[in-house]
């Protein structure tokens, strides 16, 4: 019989977990199908996180703090890391998604550790003005690059023209303009 890698069990959980609850929520997620996707079983889940709420818990903030791995803030050009975030958002809608099912069925668990927003907010500070301060700038800054993501379908599609090329360029001009 084969060693098991416990890491990498867990890591495949995570994922099909971050996949399943973005579809379906909290409520909605099933641990029989997080165990499935994931080649697992579920007293493994169980091993690993305890129960349901442990694992979304789990998945929300791996979800979340691999979003701040991947896109960090860049304090100097606020205008291009809005742009990657974007872009990220585009490439895994999966950690928006579970981010809003967070909000609106576990708010309790849903944000980044509190250390990882000071950061930001520390990182942003001399970008900010006396009008709009650190905490605002970085909300308007989410708020932008995940607009779309967010936007109804029938609205996007009523611009012909539009691409994700264009909307990004239009999420880092707002901000361009917005600190000018």
């Amino acid at each position: 019989m084969g060693q098991r890698d416990a890491e990498a069990t867990r890591a495949r959980i995570l994922s099909a977990a971050v996949t399943e609850f973005a579809a379906h929520g909290y409520a909605g997620g099933r641990i029989d199908r997080i165990a499935k996707a994931a080649e697992s079983n579920v007293r493994m889940i169980y091993a690993y996180f305890g129960n349901k709420s442990g694992l979304f818990d789990a998945a929300l903030s791996d979800a979340v703090m691999r979003m701040a791995e991947e896109v960090p803030p860049k304090p100097s050009d606020l205008p291009a890391w809005v742009g990657e975030l974007f872009d990220f958002h585009q490439r895994r809608p999966e950690v928006l998604r579970i981010s809003l099912w967070a909000q609106l069925e576990r708010p309790e668990a849903a944000s980044e550790p509190l250390e990882t927003y000071l950061a930001k907010v520390e990182s942003v500070q001399e970008q900010a003005s006396s009008a709009i301060g650190a905490v605002d700038l970085l909300v308007i800054i989410y708020a932008v690059a995940q607009a779309w993501q967010l936007a109804p379908v029938g609205l996007l599609a009523a611009d012909k023209r539009a691409s994700n090329d264009t909307r990004r360029a239009a999420a880092v001009e707002s901000i361009t303009r917005m600190l000018a």
